[in-house]
């Protein structure tokens, strides 16, 4: 007997209705931005790292306090400046402060790293893309100030899309009055390191993200000046795939050492250790 002659199934496509699309998550599966890889968003990890290329997603800066640091005070959290009235700046401000929690593109503060003390400063490319506000330069020379007075070395991680345009030439002047808290820090003989993130451009990499005594990067990160279509547009010339991608950078001695954000922990904490004169061999 034919068990199976009565009974026979079809191969239907299951079809997905609106009904069962809404109750599917967002970000449930994520394409990474490097290598193209579709990731099921828990297999990133807490370290959010893609497990194919090992490029590691944007963090807000609060999730980087959290992964690397411990012991952390925060300052500058309610420190205000006049901000210009271009139309819509305002709002947009606003909506950044909900978003990140922060005051600001940048938080600043004390705290330690792998046991070893630090003043802290961690940009976040989810406010208004990282850019560099009259409140962004205040803070962050602020951080110097104060590390040079309490003998402190200086972490900063950097991620900014570069000047703030609602801001225009008080933008700009940041470059300037920052640079000038990293030379009297760098002149009272006390470190100065540099983690540049994806993606670090314009004025940020045109002045502090390039003037660290020592300089790593995470893999596959952008860092750069002008954006690649731009320059694509001037030299009318198709640019290289890793152009501006800290690999180049490093091979052109721009960096010191690209570290997977999984050991970023362990490497700062032991190069901060060395400048101190805590380890002996590492």
């Amino acid at each position: 007997m034919d068990l199976f002659s009565s009974n026979k199934t079809e191969n239907n496509k299951i079809k997905v209705t609106d009904a069962v699309r809404d109750r599917i998550p967002d970000g449930l599966f994520l394409a990474c931005p490097y290598c193209g890889t579709q990731i099921y968003n828990k297999q990133l990890g807490d370290f959010r790292v893609c497990p194919n290329c090992d490029y590691g997603f944007r963090l807000q800066a609060r999730e980087r306090v959290a992964l690397f640091a411990t012991d952390f005070t925060e300052f500058d959290a309610d420190l205000t400046i006049d901000q210009t009235d271009f139309p819509g700046y305002q709002g947009k401000l606003d909506r950044a402060k909900k978003q990140t929690d922060m005051n600001e593109s940048v938080l600043t503060g004390t705290g330690k790293i792998d046991g070893q003390a630090v003043a802290l400063g961690i940009m976040d490319s989810y406010f208004m893309m990282g850019s560099l506000g009259s409140k962004t330069g205040e803070k962050i020379t602020r951080l110097f100030e104060y590390a040079t007075a309490h003998r402190l070395p200086v972490v900063l991680f950097t991620a900014s899309g570069g000047a703030r345009m609602q801001e225009g030439i008080n933008s700009l002047m940041q470059m300037a009055k920052v640079s000038g808290a990293v030379a009297a820090h760098q002149e009272a003989g006390l470190l100065y390191l540099v983690v540049l993130t994806d993606p670090t451009t314009g004025g940020v990499t045109a002045s502090f993200a390039m003037q660290g005594d020592i300089t790593l990067a995470e893999p596959h990160a952008l860092v750069g000046f002008a954006g690649a279509r731009v320059i694509e547009s001037t030299i009318h010339e198709k640019l290289p795939k890793d152009f501006q991608r800290v690999e180049t950078l490093l091979e052109n001695g721009f960096v010191d050492k690209i570290v997977p954000r999984q050991e970023l922990t362990k490497v700062i904490g032991q190069l901060v250790a060395l400048h101190q004169g805590e380890v002996a061999d590492v």
